[in-house]
């Protein structure tokens, strides 16, 4: 046996060594983990692991779940999870599966992290938020399977995570250790419910880094037997692959110390150790894990012989967005709509991670909006955010000073138009703002959508999912 089977190192376009990520592959590196990259540098990266590696089948991991646009430059966002939860139905999901599935494997990838299962229930949680379906347990748990069902029915293996689930904290645990301070009754009726619901379906769950002193007041879920066997295993019988999340985050803290601990807990899969060779020397040097070995390679062995067949090829990302976006869209407040040769003033927030607005505003022209360089209170101000998450980030929503700027320019115009492309939460206290159009998503075809629906071309039908 070997222990490297059970280390999936995590690959970083611009930061990782390839010569490291070869030596792992020449060890018997289960699987790697990929970030970044452009799709002719994923292709050779993968040639050359899979030429140097001894296994018949070499895992390849993404975390593709809003689409290539997240890791790959160039390459498009699809919907988010909460639009799917604010289109409310399953087909929806599973059309999103069908569609990730087909992006992923044009890149190689035949894992995908997703769907995450964690609840929107926390308006300040900086790292859950839009990747989330919503707050009703039961509705998440529906939607997640449907995912699950549509990646598994277009050729790619899935991913709950991060069981048991840490929608209700404030902390980004790319950055620190989050504490979910809910009771068993609690868990049990909330977190746990949407996992309960799609374990059925999953090919893996990822057990995600975070304290939960009501189930085990010492380790975090990916380290703690009480979690990982006595809950997912014993309690909810679950039999198939369990990961824990990348131990190159923070909340990880010592990364030998914390995969031994994960290992002994019951986890078959390490994934994206920055130093995986140092890992790997740490590792051959422990004792006590020949079951837990036995467990995870007969377990790998099986999913690589029964990866699932493509059956179903899915739309692209352009067509699925465009077919699902307005059903996805949430207006509240009075319909407002902007007339052809109308000019606006225009405002944008939230924007750290520097999604280009060019389809939004290039839409409202083609539909014969101005935008005036030189603003008047009769005239409709159209404020657009696009917060949104991103690891290691530690926030999401617009940031108080951005709040307090909103507010003013909005009492300065007669009517006023929030489009958020982002999160959902921060303009709650705003009162001077007439009405908001929630797209939750960047993606080209929501920017288009949003641009009709504000000029009466097309009428959104979603329902606020949190």
């Amino acid at each position: 046996m070997n222990i490297n089977r059970l280390i999936y190192p995590g690959f970083w376009f611009g930061k990782s060594r390839l010569d490291d990520a070869v030596e792992m592959a020449r060890r018997g590196a289960g699987g790697f983990c990929i970030y970044g990259g452009t799709k002719e540098e994923i292709g050779r990266l993968i040639g050359i692991l899979k030429s140097h590696s001894p296994l018949p089948h070499l895992f390849i991991c993404a975390d593709y779940e809003d689409g290539l646009g997240r890791w790959i430059n160039g390459e498009k966002w699809v919907l988010s999870n909460l639009a799917i939860g604010a289109n409310g139905t399953q087909e929806a999901a599973y059309q999103k599966g069908l569609t990730l599935a087909r992006e992923a494997r044009r890149m190689g990838v035949d894992w995908v992290f997703a769907p995450v299962l964690d609840l929107c229930n926390e308006p300040q949680n900086p790292i859950v938020n839009t990747r989330s379906f919503g707050a009703n347990p039961h509705t998440v748990g529906l939607l997640g399977a449907a995912l699950c069902r549509g990646l598994n029915d277009a050729g790619v293996v899935n991913s709950l995570k991060h069981f048991p689930g840490h929608g209700s904290t404030c902390t980004d645990s790319h950055l620190a250790l989050p504490v979910l301070k809910r009771t068993a009754a609690e868990l049990t009726k909330e977190e746990l419910l949407p996992f309960r619901t799609a374990l059925p379906q999953a090919d893996s769950v990822m057990a995600g880094h975070l304290l939960i002193p009501a189930l085990d007041p010492t380790y975090p879920a990916s380290q703690s037997h009480a979690i990982v066997t006595g809950l997912l295993k014993e309690k909810m019988g679950f039999r198939k692959l369990i990961l824990t999340d990348a131990l190159n985050m923070k909340s990880a803290a010592d990364v030998c110390k914390s995969a031994l601990h994960a290992l002994h807990a019951g986890v078959h899969i390490l994934l994206s150790a920055k130093d995986a060779v140092s890992l790997s020397e740490f590792l051959q040097k422990q004792t006590g894990l020949e079951d837990i070995m036995r467990q995870s390679i007969l377990l790998q062995d099986q999913l690589a012989e029964h990866l699932p067949p493509v059956r179903q090829q899915g739309l692209d990302t352009a067509h699925f967005n465009a077919r699902y976006a307005p059903s996805c869209a949430v207006w509240q407040g009075p319909a407002l709509t902007l007339a052809a040769g109308e000019k606006i003033a225009y405002i944008e927030l939230g924007n750290e991670e520097a999604f280009a607005a060019q389809s939004f505003l290039h839409s409202l022209e083609t539909y014969g909006i101005r935008i005036s360089k030189q603003p008047k209170p009769e005239q409709t101000l159209v404020a657009v955010s696009f917060s949104n998450y991103k690891a290691f980030k530690g926030h999401i929503n617009l940031s108080e000073p951005e709040q307090q700027y909103m507010a003013r320019q909005a009492a300065c115009h007669k009517r006023s138009i929030f489009v958020s492309f982002g999160s959902p939460f921060g303009t709650e206290k705003i009162s001077q703002l007439t009405s908001k159009l929630y797209m939750f998503s960047p993606a080209e075809e929501a920017q288009q959508c949003a641009a009709a629906i504000i000029t009466g071309r097309q009428k959104p039908t979603g329902q606020f999912p949190c």
